[in-house]
Parts: C-alpha cells; structure tokens; sequence
C-alpha cells in the first residue's frame, strides 16, 4: 500500500497519535506503512481483538484508535463505546469492509466520530485520522444519506418544525441563528449535511480541503452543533436540504 508522504499534510509540530485495531496483522502492517509517511500521523500501538484495544488505549491514551468492526473477543462497536466513554478525549475512527447503512449507524450510536470503508483511497483515510483529530467528523460518501433517512423515519417523535428559507423572514430565530454564518459557511454546511466529503466541497468550491476543514469547524463552532448527526438534524428541520432522498 503505497502513498504519498504529501497527502494533504498541514504542518505540525505535534503528530497525531493513533492506536490502530485490526484482527489481520497483514492489514495493521499496511496502514502503519500508510499513516508513516505521514508527517503529522505517529501509530503510537496496535491491537487484534476488541479487549486488546480497549486495554492498550487505555495505557497509551491516543489522540484516535482507527478500529475494525468484525474482531474477536469483543467488537469494534461494543470496544468503542467503551472507549468513548472511558476516555472521551480518544477519537474513534471506525475502519472496515461493512458499507452496511445499519452498522454505520450504529458506529454513530456508540460514539464513533469517522466511518471509512477500506476500499476507500489511502487518501481518505489521511484526511479522515486529520478531520477526526481536529473534532470533525467523517462519512464514507452518501453515508450521511443513511444518517438523513434515518432521522426522518424517526422525527414525528420530536416537535415539528416547518421548514423556512434561510432569511425570508418568516423564521426570525433562525435568521438570526444563521446571520452568524459568512455565505461561504452556509455553502460548507450545505454540502457536508448532503453527505459530500471534503475533498467534493474543496472541489466543487474550488477550495482547498484545509480551508473547506476550517469552514467546517466554524460552522460547527457558531451553530453549536456538537457532530455530523446534530449537522444534519439541524439542516433537515430548518429546511436547509431535502430530506426526499
């Protein structure tokens, strides 16, 4: 597994430590391989079943543990609630062959903030260890479809909000909400709710992803959105994008 040591590499004076759980040694030597090229990335330990990386993130604490799904012992899912909520300042990113919209939403459930499929580009998984360590989140694309459908089967439990456009006055709490957004933040939020990758919002707005990253993060911070399921909840009750998908 080859990469470039260039792959989107901010500069950084403090690499990201990342724990990586996988019960094929073949694929842990891979990755290692991978995120070492990487400047910024250090794989500080590895783990081969569910308990392992449970225990070994509780020693090393790393910045991210990238975990499989199908491990013995315990799973990657029932591992990183235990992580998350033993040690909530480790981010976990979830790696694995299931594109299954039903195990991703249960990554979500379980605090998981990154969903990566590993025929993804190595690219990818550069870009999802840096967007996750920055406190972002990250979808495999059309992912955040399956998150869209399923707040909609679910919304006629919450209180309905008719849907407005932004700024046309007939919402003055969310116009207000929103008139803290610049238009190109608007454009950012937009795009990731619809289920885009960073690297499809730097394209499309020909941006480059650190500054797409940084949007993204604004938005967050402005909106007090707390992960990608509050991004989207928020998008689909305002009204921001369809939910007919």
């Amino acid at each position: 597994m080859a990469a470039d040591s260039s792959i989107n590499a901010p500069a950084s004076t403090i690499p990201i430590s990342v724990l990586l759980a996988d019960d094929h040694d073949i694929l842990r030597q891979g990755l290692k391989l991978l995120l070492g090229t990487q400047q910024d990335i250090k794989v500080v330990g590895e783990a081969c079943t569910g308990i392992e990386a449970i225990e070994v993130t509780m020693q090393l604490k790393p910045d991210i543990v990238v975990m499989d799904i199908s491990m013995a012992q315990m799973d990657g899912l029932e591992a990183c609630r235990r992580i998350r909520n033993q040690l909530p300042t480790t981010q976990v990113l979830i790696l694995t062959m299931h594109e299954s919209e039903e195990y991703f939403l249960q990554a979500l459930r379980v605090g998981a903030a990154g969903y990566l499929v590993k025929k993804a580009a190595p690219a990818d998984l550069c870009a999802a260890v840096r967007t996750v360590a920055q406190g972002g989140a990250f979808l495999y694309p059309g992912l955040a479809k399956a998150l869209i459908r399923a707040y909609v089967s679910t919304a006629h439990h919450d209180q309905p909000v008719a849907p407005q456009q932004p700024g046309s006055g007939k919402n003055p709490a969310l116009a207000h909400t929103l008139n803290v957004l610049t238009p190109r933040e608007m454009e950012v939020l937009k795009l990731v709710a619809e289920g885009r990758t960073n690297q499809e919002i730097a394209d499309q707005l020909v941006l480059s992803i650190k500054t797409v990253q940084a949007h993204r993060a604004n938005v967050m911070e402005k909106l007090e959105l707390h992960d990608i399921t509050h991004l989207v909840r928020f998008a689909i009750r305002y009204g921001l994008i369809t939910s007919d998908l």
